[in-house]
């Protein structure tokens, strides 16, 4: 592999910044990883959870962790594209008039998009737009976004009046979808106990940009066994109804299945979780563990499945079941 740094130098990164956010938001281990496999790889994400869960708060966290700038957008049905993007504005200088191009909340390193569902089609396929090329055209101008670019965008599950639920094609560009579960007993107290009187996070700065891409791009270049690869494909495989491994659940209850591209999230966030755990390689177990992030939202119920509420954790679980090692 290329590059100045060694595997256990990048390690050490990963588990500086994990313990950075563990610092940030309690008892929420399991998301802090799932978020840092989308990050590390540089995939979005789409976090789902109930108000006041946090989430604002940890990717302010992590944009510290390597002082990235940080942006936050509310959707709201009246947002528009414009208020995304950015605009052209008619300044005057020098007794000279001109369109000067105004930057909008998206050019930043992270970009928290809080409820995405509550703009409409038109303004979430303007930010989608952004997420799959890095660019933003206004004009004849084309406008590089920053890198690393990461978006987090949130739903909330329990409030869907008036919402613009994402469509299919959309949600295939997050790499994972993250659900945050409501904290627990101790982890109630704990934050009771420990945030009051409240003050604001203190987190530790454990790089820059710079070092932010050498490390994504050791990541991108570890080596990946043809037999890992062949495994989930066949997992992608196996989650269409219409194919040779679906199992019988699959069959009954899905629609379609995941996209190639599926495959693409399994390896890349795959690998950051064999780095976390202190492995050069990729296993099936980190397939394995990846699946549910990363397909959940990559599965789509007929109408049997959403009749009887089909959970797709279960679906994707009937999916490892089916397809052997």
């Amino acid at each position: 592999m290329q590059g100045k740094m060694n595997f256990n130098e990048v390690r050490t990164v990963l588990l500086k910044v994990e313990k950075e956010l563990n610092s940030v938001l309690f008892g929420q281990e399991k998301v802090i990883k799932e978020l840092l496999f989308a990050f590390f790889s540089q995939g979005h994400t789409l976090v789902e959870g109930l108000p006041g869960l946090g989430k604002t708060m940890l990717v302010k966290a992590l944009a510290k962790t390597f002082s990235l700038t940080f942006k936050r957008i509310q959707f709201t049905p009246d947002l528009m594209p414009a208020d995304i993007t950015g605009t052209h504005l008619l300044i005057e200088k020098e007794g000279v008039r001109e369109f000067v191009f105004m930057k909008g909340p998206i050019f930043s390193h992270l970009l928290l998009a809080d409820e995405i569902n509550r703009a409409t089609p038109k303004v979430q396929s303007a930010l989608l737009e952004a997420m799959q090329e890095r660019t933003v055209t206004a004009g004849e101008t084309t406008y590089p976004l920053p890198n690393p670019f990461f978006v987090v965008a949130t739903q909330n599950p329990i409030e869907m009046e008036g919402t613009y639920p994402l469509p299919e094609a959309q949600l295939d560009r997050f790499s994972l979808k993250i659900l945050i579960p409501f904290p627990n007993l101790e982890t109630l107290r704990r934050i009771g106990i420990e945030t009051f009187p409240y003050v604001d996070p203190k987190v530790e700065k454990v790089g820059d940009e710079d070092l932010l891409r050498e490390v994504i791009s050791f990541i991108e270049l570890m080596p990946v066994a043809p037999e890992v690869v062949n495994y989930a494909s066949r997992l992608v495989l196996a989650s269409h109804p219409e194919g040779d491994l679906a199992p019988f659940e699959i069959r009954k209850f899905a629609r379609y299945g995941s996209s190639p591209r599926g495959v693409q999230v399994l390896l890349r966030a795959g690998k950051v979780k064999a780095m976390l755990e202190d492995r050069p390689n990729l296993s099936f177990s980190d397939i394995q563990a990846v699946a549910y992030p990363a397909l959940r939202h990559r599965l789509i119920l007929n109408f049997e499945g959403e009749a009887e509420r089909v959970g797709h954790d279960s679906l994707i679980e009937k999916v490892i079941e089916r397809v052997r090692i």
